[in-house]
């Protein structure tokens, strides 16, 4: 009975070591971790979305818990601000879209569930509403600045594809006007993400990511 117990307490020891190896911590934000988890995870659930097969290597694992330290970041100002989120509902149709093309057996394939594949998309959809009501409504574009990526950009473009046909401006507006809306938001973006990585303590375990 004895050697018995000893032995459980051995295999127990050797499985917790070997769970505590598996999923380490791979970067502490503030009083948040990312763990090897979290990231194999994320690896695994995007190349899913993205129909590609998951890419394991050093450099991939660093780009992928950098992603996710920004939805940390993102996550804590939407809790601290409370922005108004996405109904958790509006996830389903583009999951049942996604899985039209990919198949529910194909989640096993990758390692994953069908709850993390909506959760991934959930956060995508409250990552889109997030940009729109944090910075969105202070981007500005003028007729000046459309009429300047029209003359540098969009006409030479334009006129080169289709030299003996007249390019208008007004055929080109509306698109010009989103594309310019687009760039600046994500302009406003990376400021507000780099300003609050200087505020948070942000610590990468660069030996995991070896």
């Amino acid at each position: 009975m004895k050697s018995g117990f000893l032995s459980f307490l051995c295999f127990s020891a050797v499985f917790v070591a070997h769970a505590e190896i598996i999923d380490r911590i791979a970067v502490s934000v503030g009083n948040s971790v990312i763990t090897t988890a979290d990231v194999d995870r994320e690896i695994r659930v995007t190349a899913f979305i993205n129909g590609v097969a998951p890419d394991f290597s050093a450099a991939n694992k660093r780009a992928t818990a950098d992603r996710l330290v920004e939805q940390k970041l993102i996550e804590r100002e939407l809790e601290m601000s409370k922005y108004p989120l996405p109904d958790a509902a509006a996830a389903v149709p583009l999951y049942d879209d996604l899985m039209k093309t990919r198949g529910v057996h194909s989640l096993a394939g990758y390692g994953i569930t069908k709850q993390q594949v909506k959760d991934a998309l959930f956060w995508q959809l409250t990552l889109l509403r997030f940009i729109e009501v944090r910075f969105q409504p202070g981007v500005q574009v003028t007729d000046r600045d459309i009429q300047d990526y029209f003359d540098k950009v969009v006409k030479p473009a334009a006129q080169a594809e289709h030299p003996d046909q007249p390019i208008a401006l007004e055929d080109y507006r509306d698109k010009i006007e989103t594309t310019l809306t687009g760039q600046r938001t994500d302009k406003e973006v990376d400021n507000w993400l780099r300003e609050a990585r200087k505020q948070t303590e942000i610590v990468f375990h660069d030996e995991v990511f070896r």
